[in-house]
């Protein structure tokens, strides 16, 4: 085959797959940009999940007249100029590579007016092409317009998720740049509806109320601190962690509510989420994740952010270091913050895991006691059928004791009810056919930016399910019916829940990720004394459904320790 250098536009559709990934990537890349330029108001706007148009208005410095064609060139930057600069960057773009890459996979018009100049200027390019240049009025500031996304390069479009979901990513983008910069008023409108506006008065807590809502800002712990060590490279070294972090209640079932800022460059980072849930250690339950916005303030040359064309990757020259002052930043506040008896308190239970719990009760340590090696069935089984079971009484306020013809079977009742409720939730939802719980006094439901995309495109599905949900204005819905085997639960938790679950997949699985999270989010908790009435009318229940073995997550529901085993280990057996 013959070597030869490939043409401009090939060229340029190679480099654009590295920076623009989804329409989310250029919202980034434009509101960067804005950033940079020193914009105080920054508006954004999406169609068709930002396939079909995206827009960022800002009252940046704006471009001069001069330099207009010149900034869709690759590699044309204001930000550097030497490789020196590399180690001692400022700035949240450098690369020069945003405009170009954007301009090589769609339609792109720009509408700019520089401090210093009277009027402004009007470019329009198609496919990295300038086709249209002239002059037009307009304020200081940057007006960039993106349409048919993707245009160019039809294959991309086969791997973007729903409309809703390229809306979500969008939002999450303006959101986590309205928490990196609160002095900054951002707008965000999805399909002409405005779904984010953050009020740009310089404080967090206010971006966190614009963002997540009064609830979770209420229950919010401010963190500053300042870490010093000593390294080999620089000598003492400061590193400056700030922010806010949430109580252990407003703990979530995913980590889509931590934010890392690195010198308020928003940034994906493996060892960040771990120095902040170690913070949490003891504190929150398994399977939770904390909330939190932190932002990790370093000397630039201490942290590499020219890893990844897309800059939202970081590397640390001091890990380790970065590590411990992020997880003792955090853990300072949440104490200094909370009694340290609370601490205490909450941590205790968590020591002894229940499997540690179950082999003292099992005795596996038969062989030393002179018994024999333990047999091979003395690890607890799957059931294959579900016998008639009588309840015994209950064994660390988690396991319902109960005893069959065949043995001892312990359950667990928070996957049992679980069990219980999804079958009936799916049952309703087939038949169509839920049973409903009208509200006293309708109830408004306020969600982030995030959630209100998913919202929009799953209101009918609601529906079958027994909620009536309508919108009742920028991210406020009205809710008048809830499925009554939630009625009794915090059916708003769960519905918020629910939509951060729901962003990150596929429509198809939306339905069976609904009914999964309605039964589990009202079951009996482990941990939960019940009476014997109580406990008969469950494993009564279980027994009726379709799969009584496991959860609706595949963890198994019951256990059997047969009779042949019980006795053997209390030499019943020769």
């Amino acid at each position: 085959m013959t070597i030869k250098v490939l043409d401009k536009e090939t060229i340029n559709q190679i480099a654009a797959g590295e920076v623009v990934e989804r329409p989310a990537s250029v919202v980034k890349e434009l509101v960067e940009n804005a950033l940079d330029a020193g914009s105080s108001q920054i508006g954004v706007e999406i169609r068709g999940g930002g396939i079909q148009l995206i827009k960022v208005v800002d009252n940046g410095v704006g471009i001069p007249n001069s330099e207009v064609e010149l900034a869709f060139e690759r590699h044309a930057t204001s930000k550097i100029s030497s490789p020196q600069d590399l180690l001692n960057i400022g700035s949240l773009g450098f690369r020069g590579e945003a405009l170009p890459s954007i301009g090589a996979v769609a339609d792109v018009e720009l509408l700019t007016c520089a401090v210093d100049e009277k009027s402004g200027i009007c470019l329009s390019l198609e496919g990295g092409v300038v086709t249209q240049k002239k002059g037009q009025a307009r304020t200081r500031g940057t007006t960039i317009t993106v349409r048919n996304l993707f245009k160019r390069v039809p294959a991309r479009l086969k791997f973007l998720k729903s409309i809703a979901t390229e809306s979500s990513h969008v939002a999450n983008v303006a959101s986590q740049y309205a928490l990196a910069y609160p002095e900054a008023a951002f707008s965000l409108a999805v399909d002409g509806k405005e779904t984010l506006k953050t009020s740009g008065k310089g404080k967090l807590l206010d971006a966190i109320i614009d963002v997540y809502g009064v609830a979770t800002a209420s229950k919010m712990m401010t963190v500053d601190s300042t870490q010093q060590s000593w390294t080999a490279n620089r000598g003492t070294l400061d590193i400056h962690v700030s922010g806010m972090v949430g109580a252990p209640e407003l703990g979530r079932a995913g980590r889509g509510y931590l934010s890392f800022f690195v010198n308020r460059r928003w940034v994906s980072s493996r060892i960040l989420p771990y120095a902040v849930e170690e913070a949490y250690s003891g504190l929150l339950m398994t399977g939770r994740h904390p909330v939190a916005v932190v932002n990790i303030t370093l000397p630039p040359d201490e942290v590499d952010v020219n890893i990844h064309p897309a800059k939202s990757e970081v590397k640390f020259h001091n890990e380790g270091e970065v590590f411990r002052s992020v997880q003792r930043a955090v853990r300072q506040a949440l104490t200094s913050q909370m009694p340290v008896r609370q601490v205490e308190d909450v941590a205790a239970p968590y020591k002894a895991t229940p499997s540690s719990q179950l082999e003292q009760l099992w005795g596996t340590s038969a062989e030393s006691e002179g018994v024999g090696p333990s047999p091979k069935e003395s690890t607890p089984s799957l059931l294959t059928s579900l016998p008639v079971l009588r309840v015994v009484g209950q064994f660390m306020s988690a396991y319902i004791v109960a005893e069959g013809p065949e043995g001892l079977y312990l359950i667990d009742q928070h996957a049992a009810h679980e069990r219980v409720r999804f079958d009936r939730v799916r049952r309703q939802r087939e038949q169509k056919k839920p049973e409903v719980q009208g509200l006293l006094e309708s109830a408004t439901l306020e969600v982030t930016p995030r959630q209100d995309a998913i919202m929009k495109s799953c209101l009918e599905k609601l529906v079958d399910f027994g909620f009536n949900i309508e919108s009742f204005g920028d991210r406020t819905y009205l809710v008048r019916t809830v499925p009554v085997i939630a009625a009794g639960d915090d059916w708003s938790a769960m519905l918020k829940e629910l939509l951060d679950a729901l962003a990150g997949e596929e429509r198809s699985k939306w339905e069976e990720k609904m009914t999964a999270s309605i039964a589990c989010h009202g079951a009996i908790k482990s941990g939960q004394v019940l009476s014997e009435e109580e406990m008969g009318s469950l494993v009564r229940q279980l027994e009726q459904t379709d799969n009584p073995h496991t959860c609706p997550h595949g963890r198994p529901t019951i256990i059997k320790l047969s009779a042949a085993q019980i006795e053997r280990e209390f030499g019943r057996q020769g």
